[in-house]
């Protein structure tokens, strides 16, 4: 593969729902350009983008990947991402690192509800996009209402580049709207030929209002239009690649990938419309440990500035890092420094990728896209840079994990094997999660939602060979008093020798369970109970405070004040005085009133206006608490509440069915509260019965 400048650069990312042919379209470019000799197929698993077994196997795409395509003198990286919005984490790192969008819709299926979404995301980016209707080949399409949706959605930024020709309710061909030319399908192979007088009197208007939108962009095409002058060739290319890159624009392609119909015409429209890496503003970064903002251009003269989008651990290579290099040039050997941690590191053999193939180059420009292997201190998010020019450039935000399941190794051998496997595959999805509840001795993953999960236990099985049993994550609930309480503890022991003596008289107290786990004090008067053994009486409730009176979960919200006591001065001993404790606290619960507590999310719930009501009302029910709602653009609300734990267990798989598919949302743990008492029976037998 030859080098290339950066004002020969083009970088998409290629989004679209799943079955949209965003795979198959790469298959299509790479042959049609003469990459391959042969295209792949994903039903024959032989694609070159989907390289993995697991993708292979599901036929579908479950990571990022690059595939270059040369094309006129220009390369053009695609970025292959999956189209399962649980993995949107890959999706949202391959558009951090481009400076373009191609979507692929599924002709047969219209703008469905995935489809709508990428484009309403792409949309809030003003990233500069492409929309390709796909499958145009396949029976019963409704071009025409596939655009009236897009023009819905989108006004008249919406552009018809290429407009199909049908016959019969056939897809035959289709006009060039921007050369005026036809290209037809004959035996097989697509034939341009001259618009006919016919095709010439459906597609005149269109024609006119593509050279219209053209003469609004500029003072001068507009005069000229309006004089009865005819704009020329690079006139309205020149407009429209300027209304492109704005985000103004955004044309409209049909054709079918499988049989390789619209992909050079798609692959011209990139290289002439579609920004190069130099023709947008400048990467707005920051200096280490600063918020004071530094603007670096894309170009090869500028101190060199790189970003790590995707990590992946091979288990014969090491560590494969994707460096999209924003300024500034690369080269093997070149030392750069991790703006984020500071280490610095010597750049191994750089290497471009064709899916999985690796081909070495010595230098990457600005604007390229390559990959560094064998540095462990590289991490998806990171920034590398001069070290005499140090900036760190944000990517975008890793969503916490959503839902959690737990899961126990089917051979206990493989106890030490699954946490390393685990570590590995959350360096490579930084969107997955997993931790060991040492309270419920529950080993946790998470994700974002069951697919997402299921996905991860089928690279664990397959590449680390660890196979894992499932089951629900337990709610780790708390226990704490209500009543304020006295009671006397009292240990005695005698068994030949010195016995075992000492008693405590205590008070319990409630208090903040958010704000104080545990407090200790003493009222001590004469020396009832001697100083030195206070500290025995502080530890022995701390531990009996590990397993609450109702169903053993800790004990917290309490304040224990020592205030009299007995001791002996030859049996009384630190173990006395720590059972004695305990004995105490035991003995106060009948006028205590022990509770259960349990742990409150907050959550964020982002959603499309039209499903708000169900929402709040799903909300109420799980006995949530709806905070207040937050107007998005793009007919969106993000609803604040707060929700015990226990209610939203599996709420990703139940939005998500209330949404069609279109909610998202975020958890973290706000606090503890009183579990209702309607509640708590049903609690305690099942942690108790776990026990037994």
């Amino acid at each position: 593969m030859k080098e290339y400048t950066t004002e020969q650069l083009r970088a998409l990312a290629v989004v679209g729902a799943p079955g949209s042919g965003k795979t198959t379209f790469m298959e299509s470019a790479l042959f049609k350009t003469g990459a391959v000799d042969k295209k792949g197929s994903v039903d024959a698993k032989s694609t070159i983008s989907d390289f993995t077994n697991e993708e292979k196997e599901h036929q579908s795409s479950l990571s990022t990947s690059i595939i270059p395509v040369e094309y006129n003198g220009y390369k053009i990286n695609f970025l292959d991402t999956p189209g399962n919005r649980e993995l949107i984490s890959e999706v949202d790192q391959a558009l951090s690192v481009v400076k373009g969008a191609l979507v692929l819709i599924d002709g047969t299926k219209g703008i469905d509800v995935g489809s709508e979404q990428v484009l309403m995301d792409l949309k809030e980016l003003n990233m500069p996009t492409i929309v390709y209707i796909n499958k145009m080949d396949k029976e019963n399409i409704k071009y025409d209402q596939l655009i009236k949706k897009l023009k819905d959605l989108f006004g008249n930024a919406i552009v018809p580049f290429l407009w199909p020709i049908m016959e019969g309710g056939k897809f035959q061909g289709y006009v060039d709207l921007v050369d005026m030319k036809t290209r037809v399908l004959e035996n097989g192979k697509v034939v341009e030929k001259e618009v006919s007088e016919k095709l010439l009197g459906e597609v005149e208007d269109l024609r006119e209002s593509i050279i219209e939108g053209v003469a609004e962009t500029s003072e001068e095409l507009l005069d000229k239009y309006f004089g009865g002058e005819e704009l020329s060739r690079d006139e309205i290319i020149g407009g429209l690649r300027s209304g492109v890159l704005t985000g103004d624009l955004m044309p409209v392609l049909v054709g079918s990938a499988v049989k390789d119909i619209g992909t050079i015409d798609l692959l011209e429209i990139i290289e002439k419309f579609m920004p190069a890496p130099n023709d947008l503003k400048p990467l707005k970064a920051h200096k280490p440990n600063s918020d004071e903002v530094t603007e670096r251009a894309s170009s090869d003269d500028a101190p060199f500035a790189g970003y790590c989008f995707k990590t992946i651990v091979d288990p014969f290579i090491g560590t494969i890092s994707y460096i999209k290099v924003f300024s500034g040039t690369l080269e093997s050997g070149q030392r750069v420094v991790v703006s984020n941690s500071g280490d610095e590191v010597k750049i191994n053999q750089l290497t471009l990728l064709r899916g999985k193939e690796q081909i070495d180059v010595d230098k990457l420009h600005a604007g390229e896209v390559g990959v560094v292997t064998k540095l462990e201190e590289l991490f998806t998010g990171c920034t590398i840079a001069d070290p005499k020019a140090p900036v760190v450039i944000d990517g975008p935000e890793i969503p916490n994990a959503t839902i959690y399941v737990a899961v126990t190794p089917r051979n206990k051998r493989d106890g030490d094997k699954i946490s390393s496997a685990l570590n590995r595959i959350a360096i490579e999805d930084p969107s997955f999660e997993f931790k060991r509840n040492r309270e419920t001795a529950q080993l946790l993953i998470g994700g974002q939602g069951m697919a997402h999960i299921g996905f991860v236990l089928e690279k664990l099985e397959n590449v680390y060979k660890v196979q894992v049993d499932q089951s629900d994550p337990k709610i780790v609930y708390r226990e704490t008093i209500k009543r304020k309480a006295e009671a006397e503890g009292r240990h005695k022991k005698q068994s030949g020798g010195s016995g075992q003596f000492g008693v405590v008289r205590m008070r319990f107290e409630p208090v903040n369970p958010n704000e104080t786990e545990f407090e200790f004090a003493e009222e001590i008067h004469g020396g009832s109970v001697p100083r030195g053994y206070w500290p025995a009486v502080e530890k022995g409730l701390i531990e009996h405070f590990q397993q609450g009176p109702l169903a053993g979960f800790p004990v917290i919200g309490v304040r224990a004040v020592l205030y009299d006591g007995q001791y002996h001065s030859v049996d009384s001993n630190e173990i006395s005085f720590k059972l004695a404790a305990a004995l105490a606290f035991k003995n106060a619960l009948k006028d205590a009133k022990p509770t259960l507590l349990e742990p409150i999310m907050k959550i964020e719930v982002t959603i499309r206006d039209e499903y708000v009501g169900d929402v709040m009302g799903d909300i109420n029910k799980r006995r949530g608490q709806v905070l207040g709602m937050e107007p998005l653009a793009g007919g969106k609300q993000r609803i604040k509440a707060e929700v015990p734990e226990a209610e939203i267990v599996s709420y990703t798989i139940d939005l998500k069915a209330m949404t069609q598919g279109t909610g998202v949302f975020k958890r973290e743990f706000a606090r503890y509260e009183e579990v209702p008492a309607h509640l708590i029976d049903n609690i305690v037998a099942e942690a108790t019965k776990e026990e037994e």
